[in-house]
């Protein structure tokens, strides 16, 4: 089995294996140990192409006999051992793993970790990605991420974290954790923050995913109708994002015949039914205002009056220099690149070392025809950002 084809079973199924096996030893980090020496069998036995016809089988009995030899090896946790031998692999449900998916999400963001160890968790444990992979989303070595995911494995041990779905009346006090996540998975998915792909689609497909699950467990939670309209929202513009070099689109840019309109048209009728349910969040403001530049006939026919509302509302519930600077997007087709520039002239403080600020900044000065000052501006978001897509947009000077 060739390298691309492993890769592509390995995301399709390690997950699924990797919280059945969590909810039955209550241990995420054994788990994701036992489905790694599956995998790296799968590779030494596979080579000679004699694969097995049901190969998610027999990764899942394989997951299984190592985590019985990595518990007999330990001489601990006879209860577990005891628990796990007595379960065959072929009795793990398939209408049970969505609910130890989302079990073991939630025990990843489980409140007794930061969020930084939650995000890093939730790509290792749910997402699938290597340690090498994580690192560098956070801009860290490999040798710093792997303590910081034993740490986190070893504090929800620590916590006797629940890998299972919490009961109804603990989910509304979790869920502001899980929403968070998820949404930085997505957000990681839909323009990488390191490393030579612009965007992780499989990363992005698997937040919506996620989100669809948490809809079904809560369909009346008005923050989850709110998230899952925003990310479809954002998933139905994602084919006109870049173009056949892989160089970014700039919304104002994008063929807008070409975004998904059936992604649309849901996450309008979700975001409604959100509204409908009368308890306001920050995600279905954040949907209100992807809605309102994906019904707008072009990029200068938004309704840039009311974005402006919307994110005066989402910064009195979420304050945030990042939502300011953002409303000035807003504040400079409303009433101009001189006003826009007022008003995020006093976050430099906070925000120097974000890349959009700079770039924001630069446009408005491209604007005033202060050519000199928004060339240095520009070269300052360029020196920040990682991303290879986004550079080379930068290096064009094609921001606004």
């Amino acid at each position: 089995m060739d390298a691309d084809k492993l890769e592509r079973l390995y995301r399709d199924e390690a997950t699924r294996i990797r919280a059945a096996l969590a909810v039955r030893l209550g241990d995420v980090g054994l788990a994701e140990e036992a489905v790694q020496d599956a995998f790296i069998e799968a590779i030494e036995h596979w080579r000679d192409g004699q694969i097995p016809p049901n190969c998610g089988g027999w990764l899942a009995t394989t997951a299984r006999r190592k985590a019985i030899d990595r518990l007999r090896r330990a001489r601990a946790g006879q209860e577990k051992l005891a628990l796990l031998a007595a379960t065959e692999p072929d009795t793990w449900r398939e209408d049970e793993a969505d609910d130890e998916l989302l079990g073991m999400v939630f025990a990843c963001c489980h409140p007794a970790l930061p969020r930084e160890s939650q995000i890093a968790l939730t790509l290792r444990a749910v997402c699938g990605l290597s340690t090498a992979q994580i690192a560098a989303a956070f801009l860290a070595t490999e040798p710093a991420m792997t303590q910081r995911l034993l740490r986190a494995r070893k504090a929800l041990r620590a916590a006797h974290a629940d890998l299972r779905v919490p009961d109804p009346d603990e989910l509304e006090n979790r869920l502001a954790e899980v929403l968070a996540v998820v949404y930085l998975v997505f957000n990681e998915g839909y323009l990488a923050s390191a490393g030579r792909q612009p965007a992780r689609r499989d990363l992005a497909a698997q937040a919506v995913a996620l989100t669809r699950l948490l809809h079904r467990l809560m369909p009346r939670e008005s923050e989850v109708l709110g998230l899952l309209a925003l990310l479809l929202l954002h998933e139905s513009r994602a084919r006109t994002r870049f173009d056949g070099w892989g160089r970014m689109i700039r919304l104002a840019d994008q063929d807008r015949t070409r975004w998904n309109q059936e992604l649309i048209d849901e996450a309008i009728r979700l975001l409604d039914r959100a509204l409908a349910l009368r308890a306001p969040g920050p995600y279905q403001v954040q949907a209100a205002i992807a809605a309102l530049h994906a019904q707008a006939p072009d990029y200068e026919g938004t309704d840039w009056p009311q974005i402006r509302l919307l994110y005066d509302r989402l910064q009195a519930m979420t304050p945030s220099p990042v939502v300011l600077l953002n409303r000035a997007v807003a504040t400079r087709y409303v009433i101009g690149p001189e006003a826009a520039l007022a008003e995020i002239d006093p976050l430099a403080g906070e925000l120097d070392g974000y890349r959009l600020f700079h770039a924001l900044r630069a446009g408005l000065l491209a604007g005033l025809g202060r050519d000199k000052e928004a060339s240095k501006a520009n070269e300052r978001a360029l020196a920040l950002a990682a991303n290879p897509a986004e550079r080379e947009l930068l290096a064009r000077r094609l921001w606004f």
